[in-house]
């Protein structure tokens, strides 16, 4: 098949480390769109500095690392390391003052208004200062460990993500020192200063008013007793992010499940990516900053109050008041699964035809409840599956323990190279195997991101499979916010397509077709561009071609070309990319019909579907994979058909076109590269797809319907 091909001209890619930024500029808006309820206004701020702290820790850190190792190689769209860090740089900081001003200027008021306060230390009342103090001396004190720097006392090493105190002293003899005072991760960050603030009072009512103040404020104001005999000349605080994108060398490596353990505890002394400061920091002690912490410059970054905005983060949660926050949401039982009662029920439901459940409008339980059923069920001799993020108290863990606990064979690959749960994966990984599951930690070089689980069941004199396949990982937790589709049959091409993947995860297989299913790195690449191919030819045929694709990020160059060919051949192309998107829609001659449109909201927007209008006989695929180099290249994903033709009816009329619909989350492309958050048109209705769904969810409930 001829490869269709656009010259490699750098004004047709968007730089994938801005676009990233751009996503963050979107999750911003959330913040400041006053139609959000106020405690998710600031839940989206927490969100925000948690993505931008990864940010720096994961692709700032790697340019860095680019830069010094002397690396000149330019992105797609032409821009050196070196180039893309001045141009991080220069967006992050109109990124993080934009925040601050959203914080400070339009949530703190309301907060305040609505009766959660954040009190300044220095505004503060007499009496607030003094439980403010009283908790200091009672509580933090005895946790502070200062530390001096002198000829005796090198400069601490500073943990990822610590907030510190820089301190300077000035002893009798009229000398000045310095120390540093790591705020401490072990006590809330905003101390609530009255004994409700943040809880229910005892009598079981939610008060109205909470009342919270800075951590290090109150260390600040009490440093004193920390250094007695000495006046206490400035305190000023300190926020560092380091490198955490530590590199495995699993060949090297006897054993990959040590070689994670060591490389979590190197993330927390990575390379220094930012530090963070106010701006009544003296210059002295921002040399000796940059000079002991062995960074440039221009790594240091001047932010308003507070260093670390993904403290906010205990404001939702511990705040309970529901008249501030999104209305609760019950979870819709899928149909299929609402009267089964026994085990036979449960598969016999698979067995009558293929089900699929839209996370978080349908419920994740019926998930756990088959892997439960599997568990206790005297027929079903095996489980297999792989995991990715299963989150803490993991109910699909604790039945998989429960199954091996019944004589099950259990095999789980359990990929533990998950970044930043990689921690809580090995925790997992120790517990199923001291229950005797077979656990496989992944192969070399490749992170398995798939989402399967495989229950083999007796069945007469035969055995069958059922299978579940899904775009989103196993974690209970994050199917109440993430937007997942799953689905479950007992195709048996499917179950001998699951069968084959699993030997090739667990042992030495080398597989090299699978009948139904996508499998990267072994044929998705070349499948999904055969389909893509495939639309070209019906649009030159002049023939009706359509593709809907729905990702979270379009990075990989070679498909960006290709559907920049089937714009050129005249396919129609909409492209839901929730973050990175490195193609540029609706450029003349080259992508004119191509639509790019990311959706942040109440949910995150995490599934990926593929569709294909082949003609009128349509297609629609399933899957983990994004279309980025280390989806298609580097790691373990499954992409799956969906056959059932009142399945694809609804994934294209009820999913698909409802989001072509949206006029209220949908933010357009511009050929530019920026996006514009669209509006309804006169006369036209609001539409939010993800409140419509819920309303959809919710209709299905009534009786008779």
């Amino acid at each position: 098949m001829p490869k269709e091909t656009t010259p490699p001209t750098p004004e047709l890619f968007i730089n994938r480390e801005l676009s990233l930024l751009d996503f963050q500029s979107r999750v911003l808006e959330e913040a400041q769109d006053e139609n959000n309820p106020l405690l998710e206004r600031v839940k989206f701020l927490a969100i925000f500095g948690s993505n931008m702290d990864e940010f720096f820790m994961v692709r700032v850190s790697g340019l860095r690392k680019q830069v010094d190792a002397g690396i000149i190689d330019v992105s797609p769209d032409g821009m050196t390391p070196r180039e893309q860090l001045a141009a991080i740089r220069k967006r992050y900081i109109e990124l993080d003052n934009e925040a601050h001003q959203c914080l400070q200027r339009k949530i703190l008021p309301k907060l305040d208004k609505a009766g959660i306060h954040i009190v300044e230390y220095e505004k503060a009342s007499k009496a607030q200062k003094e439980k403010a103090d009283a908790y200091f001396h009672e509580v933090v004190y005895p946790v502070l460990t200062p530390l001096a720097l002198d000829l005796g006392h090198p400069f601490p090493h500073i943990s990822n993500l610590s907030l510190n105190l820089a301190v300077v002293i000035r002893d009798p003899k009229g000398n000045e020192k310095f120390a540093r005072l790591k705020v401490p991760g072990t006590l809330p960050r905003l101390i609530p200063i009255k004994r409700s603030s943040g809880s229910t009072r005892r009598d079981g009512t939610i008060p109205f008013h909470h009342y919270f103040m800075w951590l290090e404020q109150v260390i600040a104001a009490n440093v004193g007793a920390l250094f007695p005999g000495m006046e206490i000349v400035s305190v000023h605080p300190f926020r560092i992010v380091r490198d955490a994108d530590t590199e495995i060398q699993e060949i090297e490596a006897d054993d990959l499940l040590e070689s994670m353990q060591q490389t979590i505890r190197q993330r927390k002394f990575g390379l220094v990516a930012q530090v963070s400061v106010y701006d009544d920091l003296p210059s002295n002690i921002r040399e000796l900053l940059i000079e002991n912490l062995e960074i440039k410059p221009g790594d240091v970054f001047v932010q308003r109050k507070p260093l670390g905005l993904i403290n906010l983060w205990q404001i939702y949660n511990s705040v309970e008041r529901h008249d501030l926050k999104y209305p609760v949401f019950k979870q819709h039982i899928h149909k299929g699964f609402r009267n089964v009662e026994t085990a036979e029920d449960v598969f016999e439901a698979i067995r009558q035809r293929n089900i699929l459940l839209h996370h978080p409008y349908d419920s994740f339980s019926p998930v756990v409840d088959f892997l439960n059923t599997a568990a206790r069920d005297p027929n079903v001799l095996a489980i297999k599956q792989t995991l990715y993020r299963v989150g803490r108290d993991s109910p699909v863990v604790s039945a998989l323990l429960e199954a091996r606990e019944r004589g099950k064979q259990v095999a789980v690959l359990l990929e533990l190279k998950a970044r930043f749960d990689e921690e809580s994966n090995i925790g997992w990984a120790r517990k199923l195997e001291e229950a005797g599951v077979h656990v496989v930690y992944g192969l070399v070089d490749l992170k398995t991101h798939s989402k399967v689980a495989m229950v083999i069941r007796q069945e007469g004199e035969g055995i069958r499979r059922y299978v579940h396949l899904a775009t989103g990982n196993y974690n209970h937790f994050t199917s109440y916010i993430y937007e997942d589709i799953g689905v479950f049959t007992c195709d048996e091409s499917i179950g001998a397509d699951a069968t084959d993947l699993f030997n090739y995860l667990t042992g030495y297989s080398a597989q090299t077709e699978y009948r139904k299913l996508l499998v990267a790195p072994v044929n998705l690449r070349q499948k999904m561009e055969a389909l893509i191919h495939r639309e070209i030819e019906h649009a030159r045929k002049g023939d009706k071609a359509r593709l809907i694709f729905k990702i979270n990020s379009l990075v990989d160059p070679e498909m960006i070309r290709l559907l920049y060919a089937a714009s050129q051949a005249g396919v129609k192309i909409d492209l839901f990319v929730r973050g990175m998107c490195c193609l540029r829609a609706g450029l003349k001659g080259v992508s004119e019909n191509i639509r790019v449109i990311s959706i942040v909201g109440r949910y995150l927007e995490h599934s990926r579907i593929f569709y294909f209008y082949n003609a009128g006989k349509e297609e629609i695929y399933l899957g983990s994979a994004d279309l980025m180099q280390r989806n298609l290249n580097n790691r373990v994903e499954v992409v799956f058909p969906v056959e059932r033709e009142d399945n694809i009816r609804h994934l294209r009329d009820n999913v698909l076109e409802a989001y072509l619909r949206d006029n209220t989350r949908a933010r357009l492309m511009k050929p530019d590269g920026t996006y514009i958050r669209l509006q309804p048109k006169e006369k036209e209705e609001k539409f939010d797809v993800q409140q419509w769904l819920m309303n959809r969810s919710f209709n299905k409930k009534k009786p008779g319907q």
